[in-house]
């Protein structure tokens, strides 16, 4: 059980690393704007391992590992993902249109929430989350039309994805295009390997969480949270090393809201997600405060500093250590 949940999530980080890679050549190479390819290509595609794991988690009957392993990430993407850069370099948070993007981080959190106390997460709930990030993704691009000077976070990840799978620049600094061979086997390779990977983590996670008499839910919001959200890590670590804060950031608040809008919203039309008593509680309101947290730091245009990466990452420790000796309470 053990070698199924680490080789899945392996297999899930180098198999949605390479669906990216595929995609963003492929419409690259269909002659797309950057920005057309950070709002749908890689927006989505970097959330495929969370979308496969709710989903295939919600099909096999569990549904807090497709709920806890939103809500996990989200939590992780804020105090780790954010809290391990700052550590290297303070994170600067006044790349412009970051705010306007946080205030809709912070909406989907308290919208989740309402719905989640409203009942389960069924079909109705998936139309309106679903409907909400297609709102969202022509709302960014009608931003980005109005002020063209703007280079996104997500801009700037769908050019240096697309420079890491050509290898090389062209003289002119312009991605060359890769082969239509690459593309293909990128792609192919990517679809299958995400769902033999998310079948693999749900298999060894759930067997874990019986055999020690963890609650699904606690692995969840911890081990697969964690895992799914290594992409998000590597990303903002390299952008810690190179200055590059609006990316840092930027892929932290990207990530949460696609996070609530896409995969929760897709999971909730295939079938009804039940919430579990901790996930009201407790959990939710976690989530709740730290994009509190972050939108206090952001609206101020003010630094996370190695200091507040500090508290970021004990606060983080703190939550594991909680929901792992609480778990059977909670449930």
């Amino acid at each position: 059980m053990y070698l199924s949940l680490a080789f899945g999530l392996v297999l899930l980080m180098l198999a949605g690393d390479l669906l990216v890679r595929g995609a963003a050549g492929l419409a690259a190479r269909a002659g797309l704007s950057p920005l057309i390819i950070a709002l749908t290509v890689v927006a989505i595609g970097t959330s495929m391992p969370e979308l496969v794991i709710s989903v295939s988690a919600a099909l096999q009957g569990s549904p807090d590992i497709a709920i806890g392993n939103v809500v996990g990430s989200n939590i992780a993407n804020i105090l780790l993902i954010l809290g391990l850069p700052a550590l290297i370099y303070p994170i600067v948070c006044n790349a412009r249109g970051l705010r306007r993007n946080t205030v809709v981080m912070l909406g989907t959190s308290l919208l989740l929430i309402a719905l989640c106390f409203l009942g389960p997460l069924a079909f109705t709930e998936g139309l309106i989350l679903i409907g909400l990030l297609v709102a969202y993704l022509f709302w960014s691009a009608w931003e980005a039309q109005r002020h063209p000077e703007d280079v996104t976070a997500q801009t700037k990840k769908a050019e240096e994805l697309m420079e890491e799978a050509d290898h090389k620049l062209s003289p002119a600094g312009t991605p060359v295009h890769m082969a239509k061979s690459h593309i293909i086997a990128f792609i192919l390779v990517g679809c299958i390997g995400l769902p033999v990977g998310a079948h693999l983590v749900v298999e060894g996670g759930t067997e874990i969480a019986r055999f020690f008499g963890v609650p699904d839910a606690v692995i969840a919001l911890s081990l697969i949270a964690i895992g799914t959200s290594l992409p998000e890590l590597a990303t903002s670590l390299m952008a810690a090393f190179r200055h590059r804060y609006d990316l840092a950031i930027g892929n932290v608040v990207g990530s949460n809201i696609v996070n609530i809008l896409g995969i929760l919203g897709i999971n909730a039309l295939i079938m009804p997600l039940p919430v579990a008593a901790n996930f009201l509680h407790f959990d939710l309101w976690v989530m709740l405060a730290a994009a509190l947290v972050i939108m206090a730091i952001i609206g101020t245009h003010g630094t996370i500093t190695r200091s507040k990466g500090v508290m970021f990452i004990t606060a983080y420790g703190a939550y594991l250590y909680f929901i792992f000796h609480s778990g059977k309470d909670l449930v």
